[in-house]
């Protein structure tokens, strides 16, 4: 995995300015995801891991639900600027 491809997509004033925001979260929680994922791969056994993914995931789209719901617009650039498939409806 490239660690600087997804951090040249939010500046550093970007940063700063909006740890808090759902995008921030979610573009944090998606690094975390795919740097896990590639740990699991050579690390098939760590089991403690994968629970760790597993929670990451659910706060993931968690978020992602509350941002569709709050603003449409956001949530569809977000998704498509960092390459996450949308979740399944029920």
């Amino acid at each position: 995995m490239v660690k600087n491809a997804f951090i040249s997509v939010i500046s550093q004033e970007e940063k700063e300015e909006n740890k808090g925001s759902a995008e921030f979260q979610v573009f944090n929680f998606t690094n975390k995801i795919r740097r896990l994922t590639s740990h699991l791969e050579l690390h098939r056994k760590d089991y403690l891991s994968q629970r760790g993914l597993r929670k990451i995931l659910g706060k993931r789209q968690r978020l992602l639900a509350y941002l569709s719901k709050k603003n449409r617009v956001r949530y569809k650039e977000l998704i498509s600027h960092l390459d996450i498939r949308e979740p399944k409806t029920h």
